[in-house]
């Protein structure tokens, strides 16, 4: 396939990070619950997203998911830079797009299979953050030029701050920040998170604390960043090892940016502050540099299919990962070792279903089967 259509480091780097959510999480996550000796308290802390300010890895696989679903658009929209006009077909297929997302967001995180609309969160998962992203993104890339993207993506993460700085005050208490204030008041009793009692009245679940409405216009600007990467990484002006080298580059300058912005804007997963927008940006980018000088650049494109088949199906294997609980089937076949295997019996389940989420991704990539939205 011709490099400039697709890369391998994109599918490896994609494949890489649901790896970590659909496959190790499960089972550090199912070790760590079974041994809870302080001696594990640094790998706990690592893959346990923080409670408010700060970052660690499992805050950084959210931001890579919007970031790649950026990168691969200077790549499958690359005719509509080249001559091509957007027609109907295009704009119907980026609207399916988006009501496919947010469907299978509903399914996955949304309660609509709960049958029961008091309970129905209609904005409330990744995939659903992807949609809006990816959307916006699509069409900045194909109406716009390379300053119009710049000036778009600067536009939205300048009016997230502005909204904070005016309207905020800069206050940012988990329950009470501008972001969270526009989210109940928009989602309302559907806002994930809410309490609902026996005799229907609900309450705010103070525990919980992500948003999403505002939140949006930097989870546009996080799929706009891994857009720019793209389009350097397909510049042909530039030599590959020379691309790595200025996106790599790139990647420090977020994360110094962030982590200078961090001391007015505090790094916050859960509001996708711009500082942690920033410092998230900056690792993918850096993320994406190192993979694309080591598949594409040095050519080592061998042993990755175990990744790929995570990669190029990455829509399935986070929804089938998130959404479909194997534990009946594996407990159906694994309930021998039970016996043999004691307190670790629920490390023994957990794998179970971790292979077989993976048989069915392997099958799928070996068979040629990939399932787009």
């Amino acid at each position: 396939m011709d490099p400039d259509k697709r890369l391998a480091s994109l599918d490896v780097l994609r494949g890489l990070d649901l790896f970590l959510l659909l496959v190790a999480g499960p089972l550090i996550h199912t070790f760590l619950r079974i041994n809870t000796s302080p001696v594990w308290d640094g790998v706990r802390h690592q893959v346990s997203h923080v409670s408010w300010e700060g970052f660690v890895l499992w805050d950084i696989i959210m931001p890579l998911f919007l970031f790649m679903s950026g990168a691969t658009i200077p790549f499958s929209m690359a005719k509509y830079r080249e001559g091509v006009l957007p027609g109907k077909q295009f704009y119907l297929k980026l609207l399916r797009r988006f009501i496919l997302l947010f469907f299978l967001g509903w399914i996955v995180q949304g309660n609509l299979l709960n049958l029961d609309f008091k309970t129905f969160h209609p904005f409330a998962n990744t995939l659903q953050a992807i949609a809006v992203g990816y959307v916006f993104t699509a069409l900045a890339f194909v109406h716009f030029g390379r300053k119009g993207r710049w000036i778009f993506g600067t536009a939205c993460f300048l009016a997230y701050l502005l909204v904070f700085i005016i309207f905020g005050h800069m206050n940012l208490d988990p329950q009470d920040n501008i972001a969270m204030v526009v989210d109940k008041a928009v989602l309302g009793s559907h806002r994930d998170g809410v309490i609902w009692n026996p005799d229907g009245s609900w309450t705010w679940n103070e525990g919980y604390q992500y948003t999403w409405i505002l939140s949006s216009l930097n989870f546009i600007v996080t799929v706009m960043l891994g857009c720019y990467a793209g389009v350097l990484l397909k510049d042909r002006t530039y030599r590959p090892s020379y691309r790595a080298i200025l996106l790599g580059g790139a990647g420090v300058m977020m994360i110094v940016l962030g982590l200078a912005m961090d001391s007015f804007f505090p790094i916050i997963k859960k509001i996708w502050s711009s500082s942690m927008t920033l410092y998230s940006g900056g690792i993918c980018s850096l993320a994406l540099a190192v993979t694309y000088l080591i598949v594409d650049v040095w050519g080592i494109k061998r042993g990755w299919g175990w990744l790929k088949c995570f990669g190029m199906n990455s829509i399935t294997a986070y929804f089938i990962g998130e959404a479909v609980n194997f534990s009946s089937v594996s407990r159906s076949f694994l309930h021998g070792f039970e016996h043999l295997t004691g307190d670790y019996y629920p490390l023994v389940v957990t794998s179970g279903n971790v292979l077989i989420l993976f048989l069915i991704l392997w099958v799928m990539y070996r068979k040629g089967l990939f399932l787009k939205v």
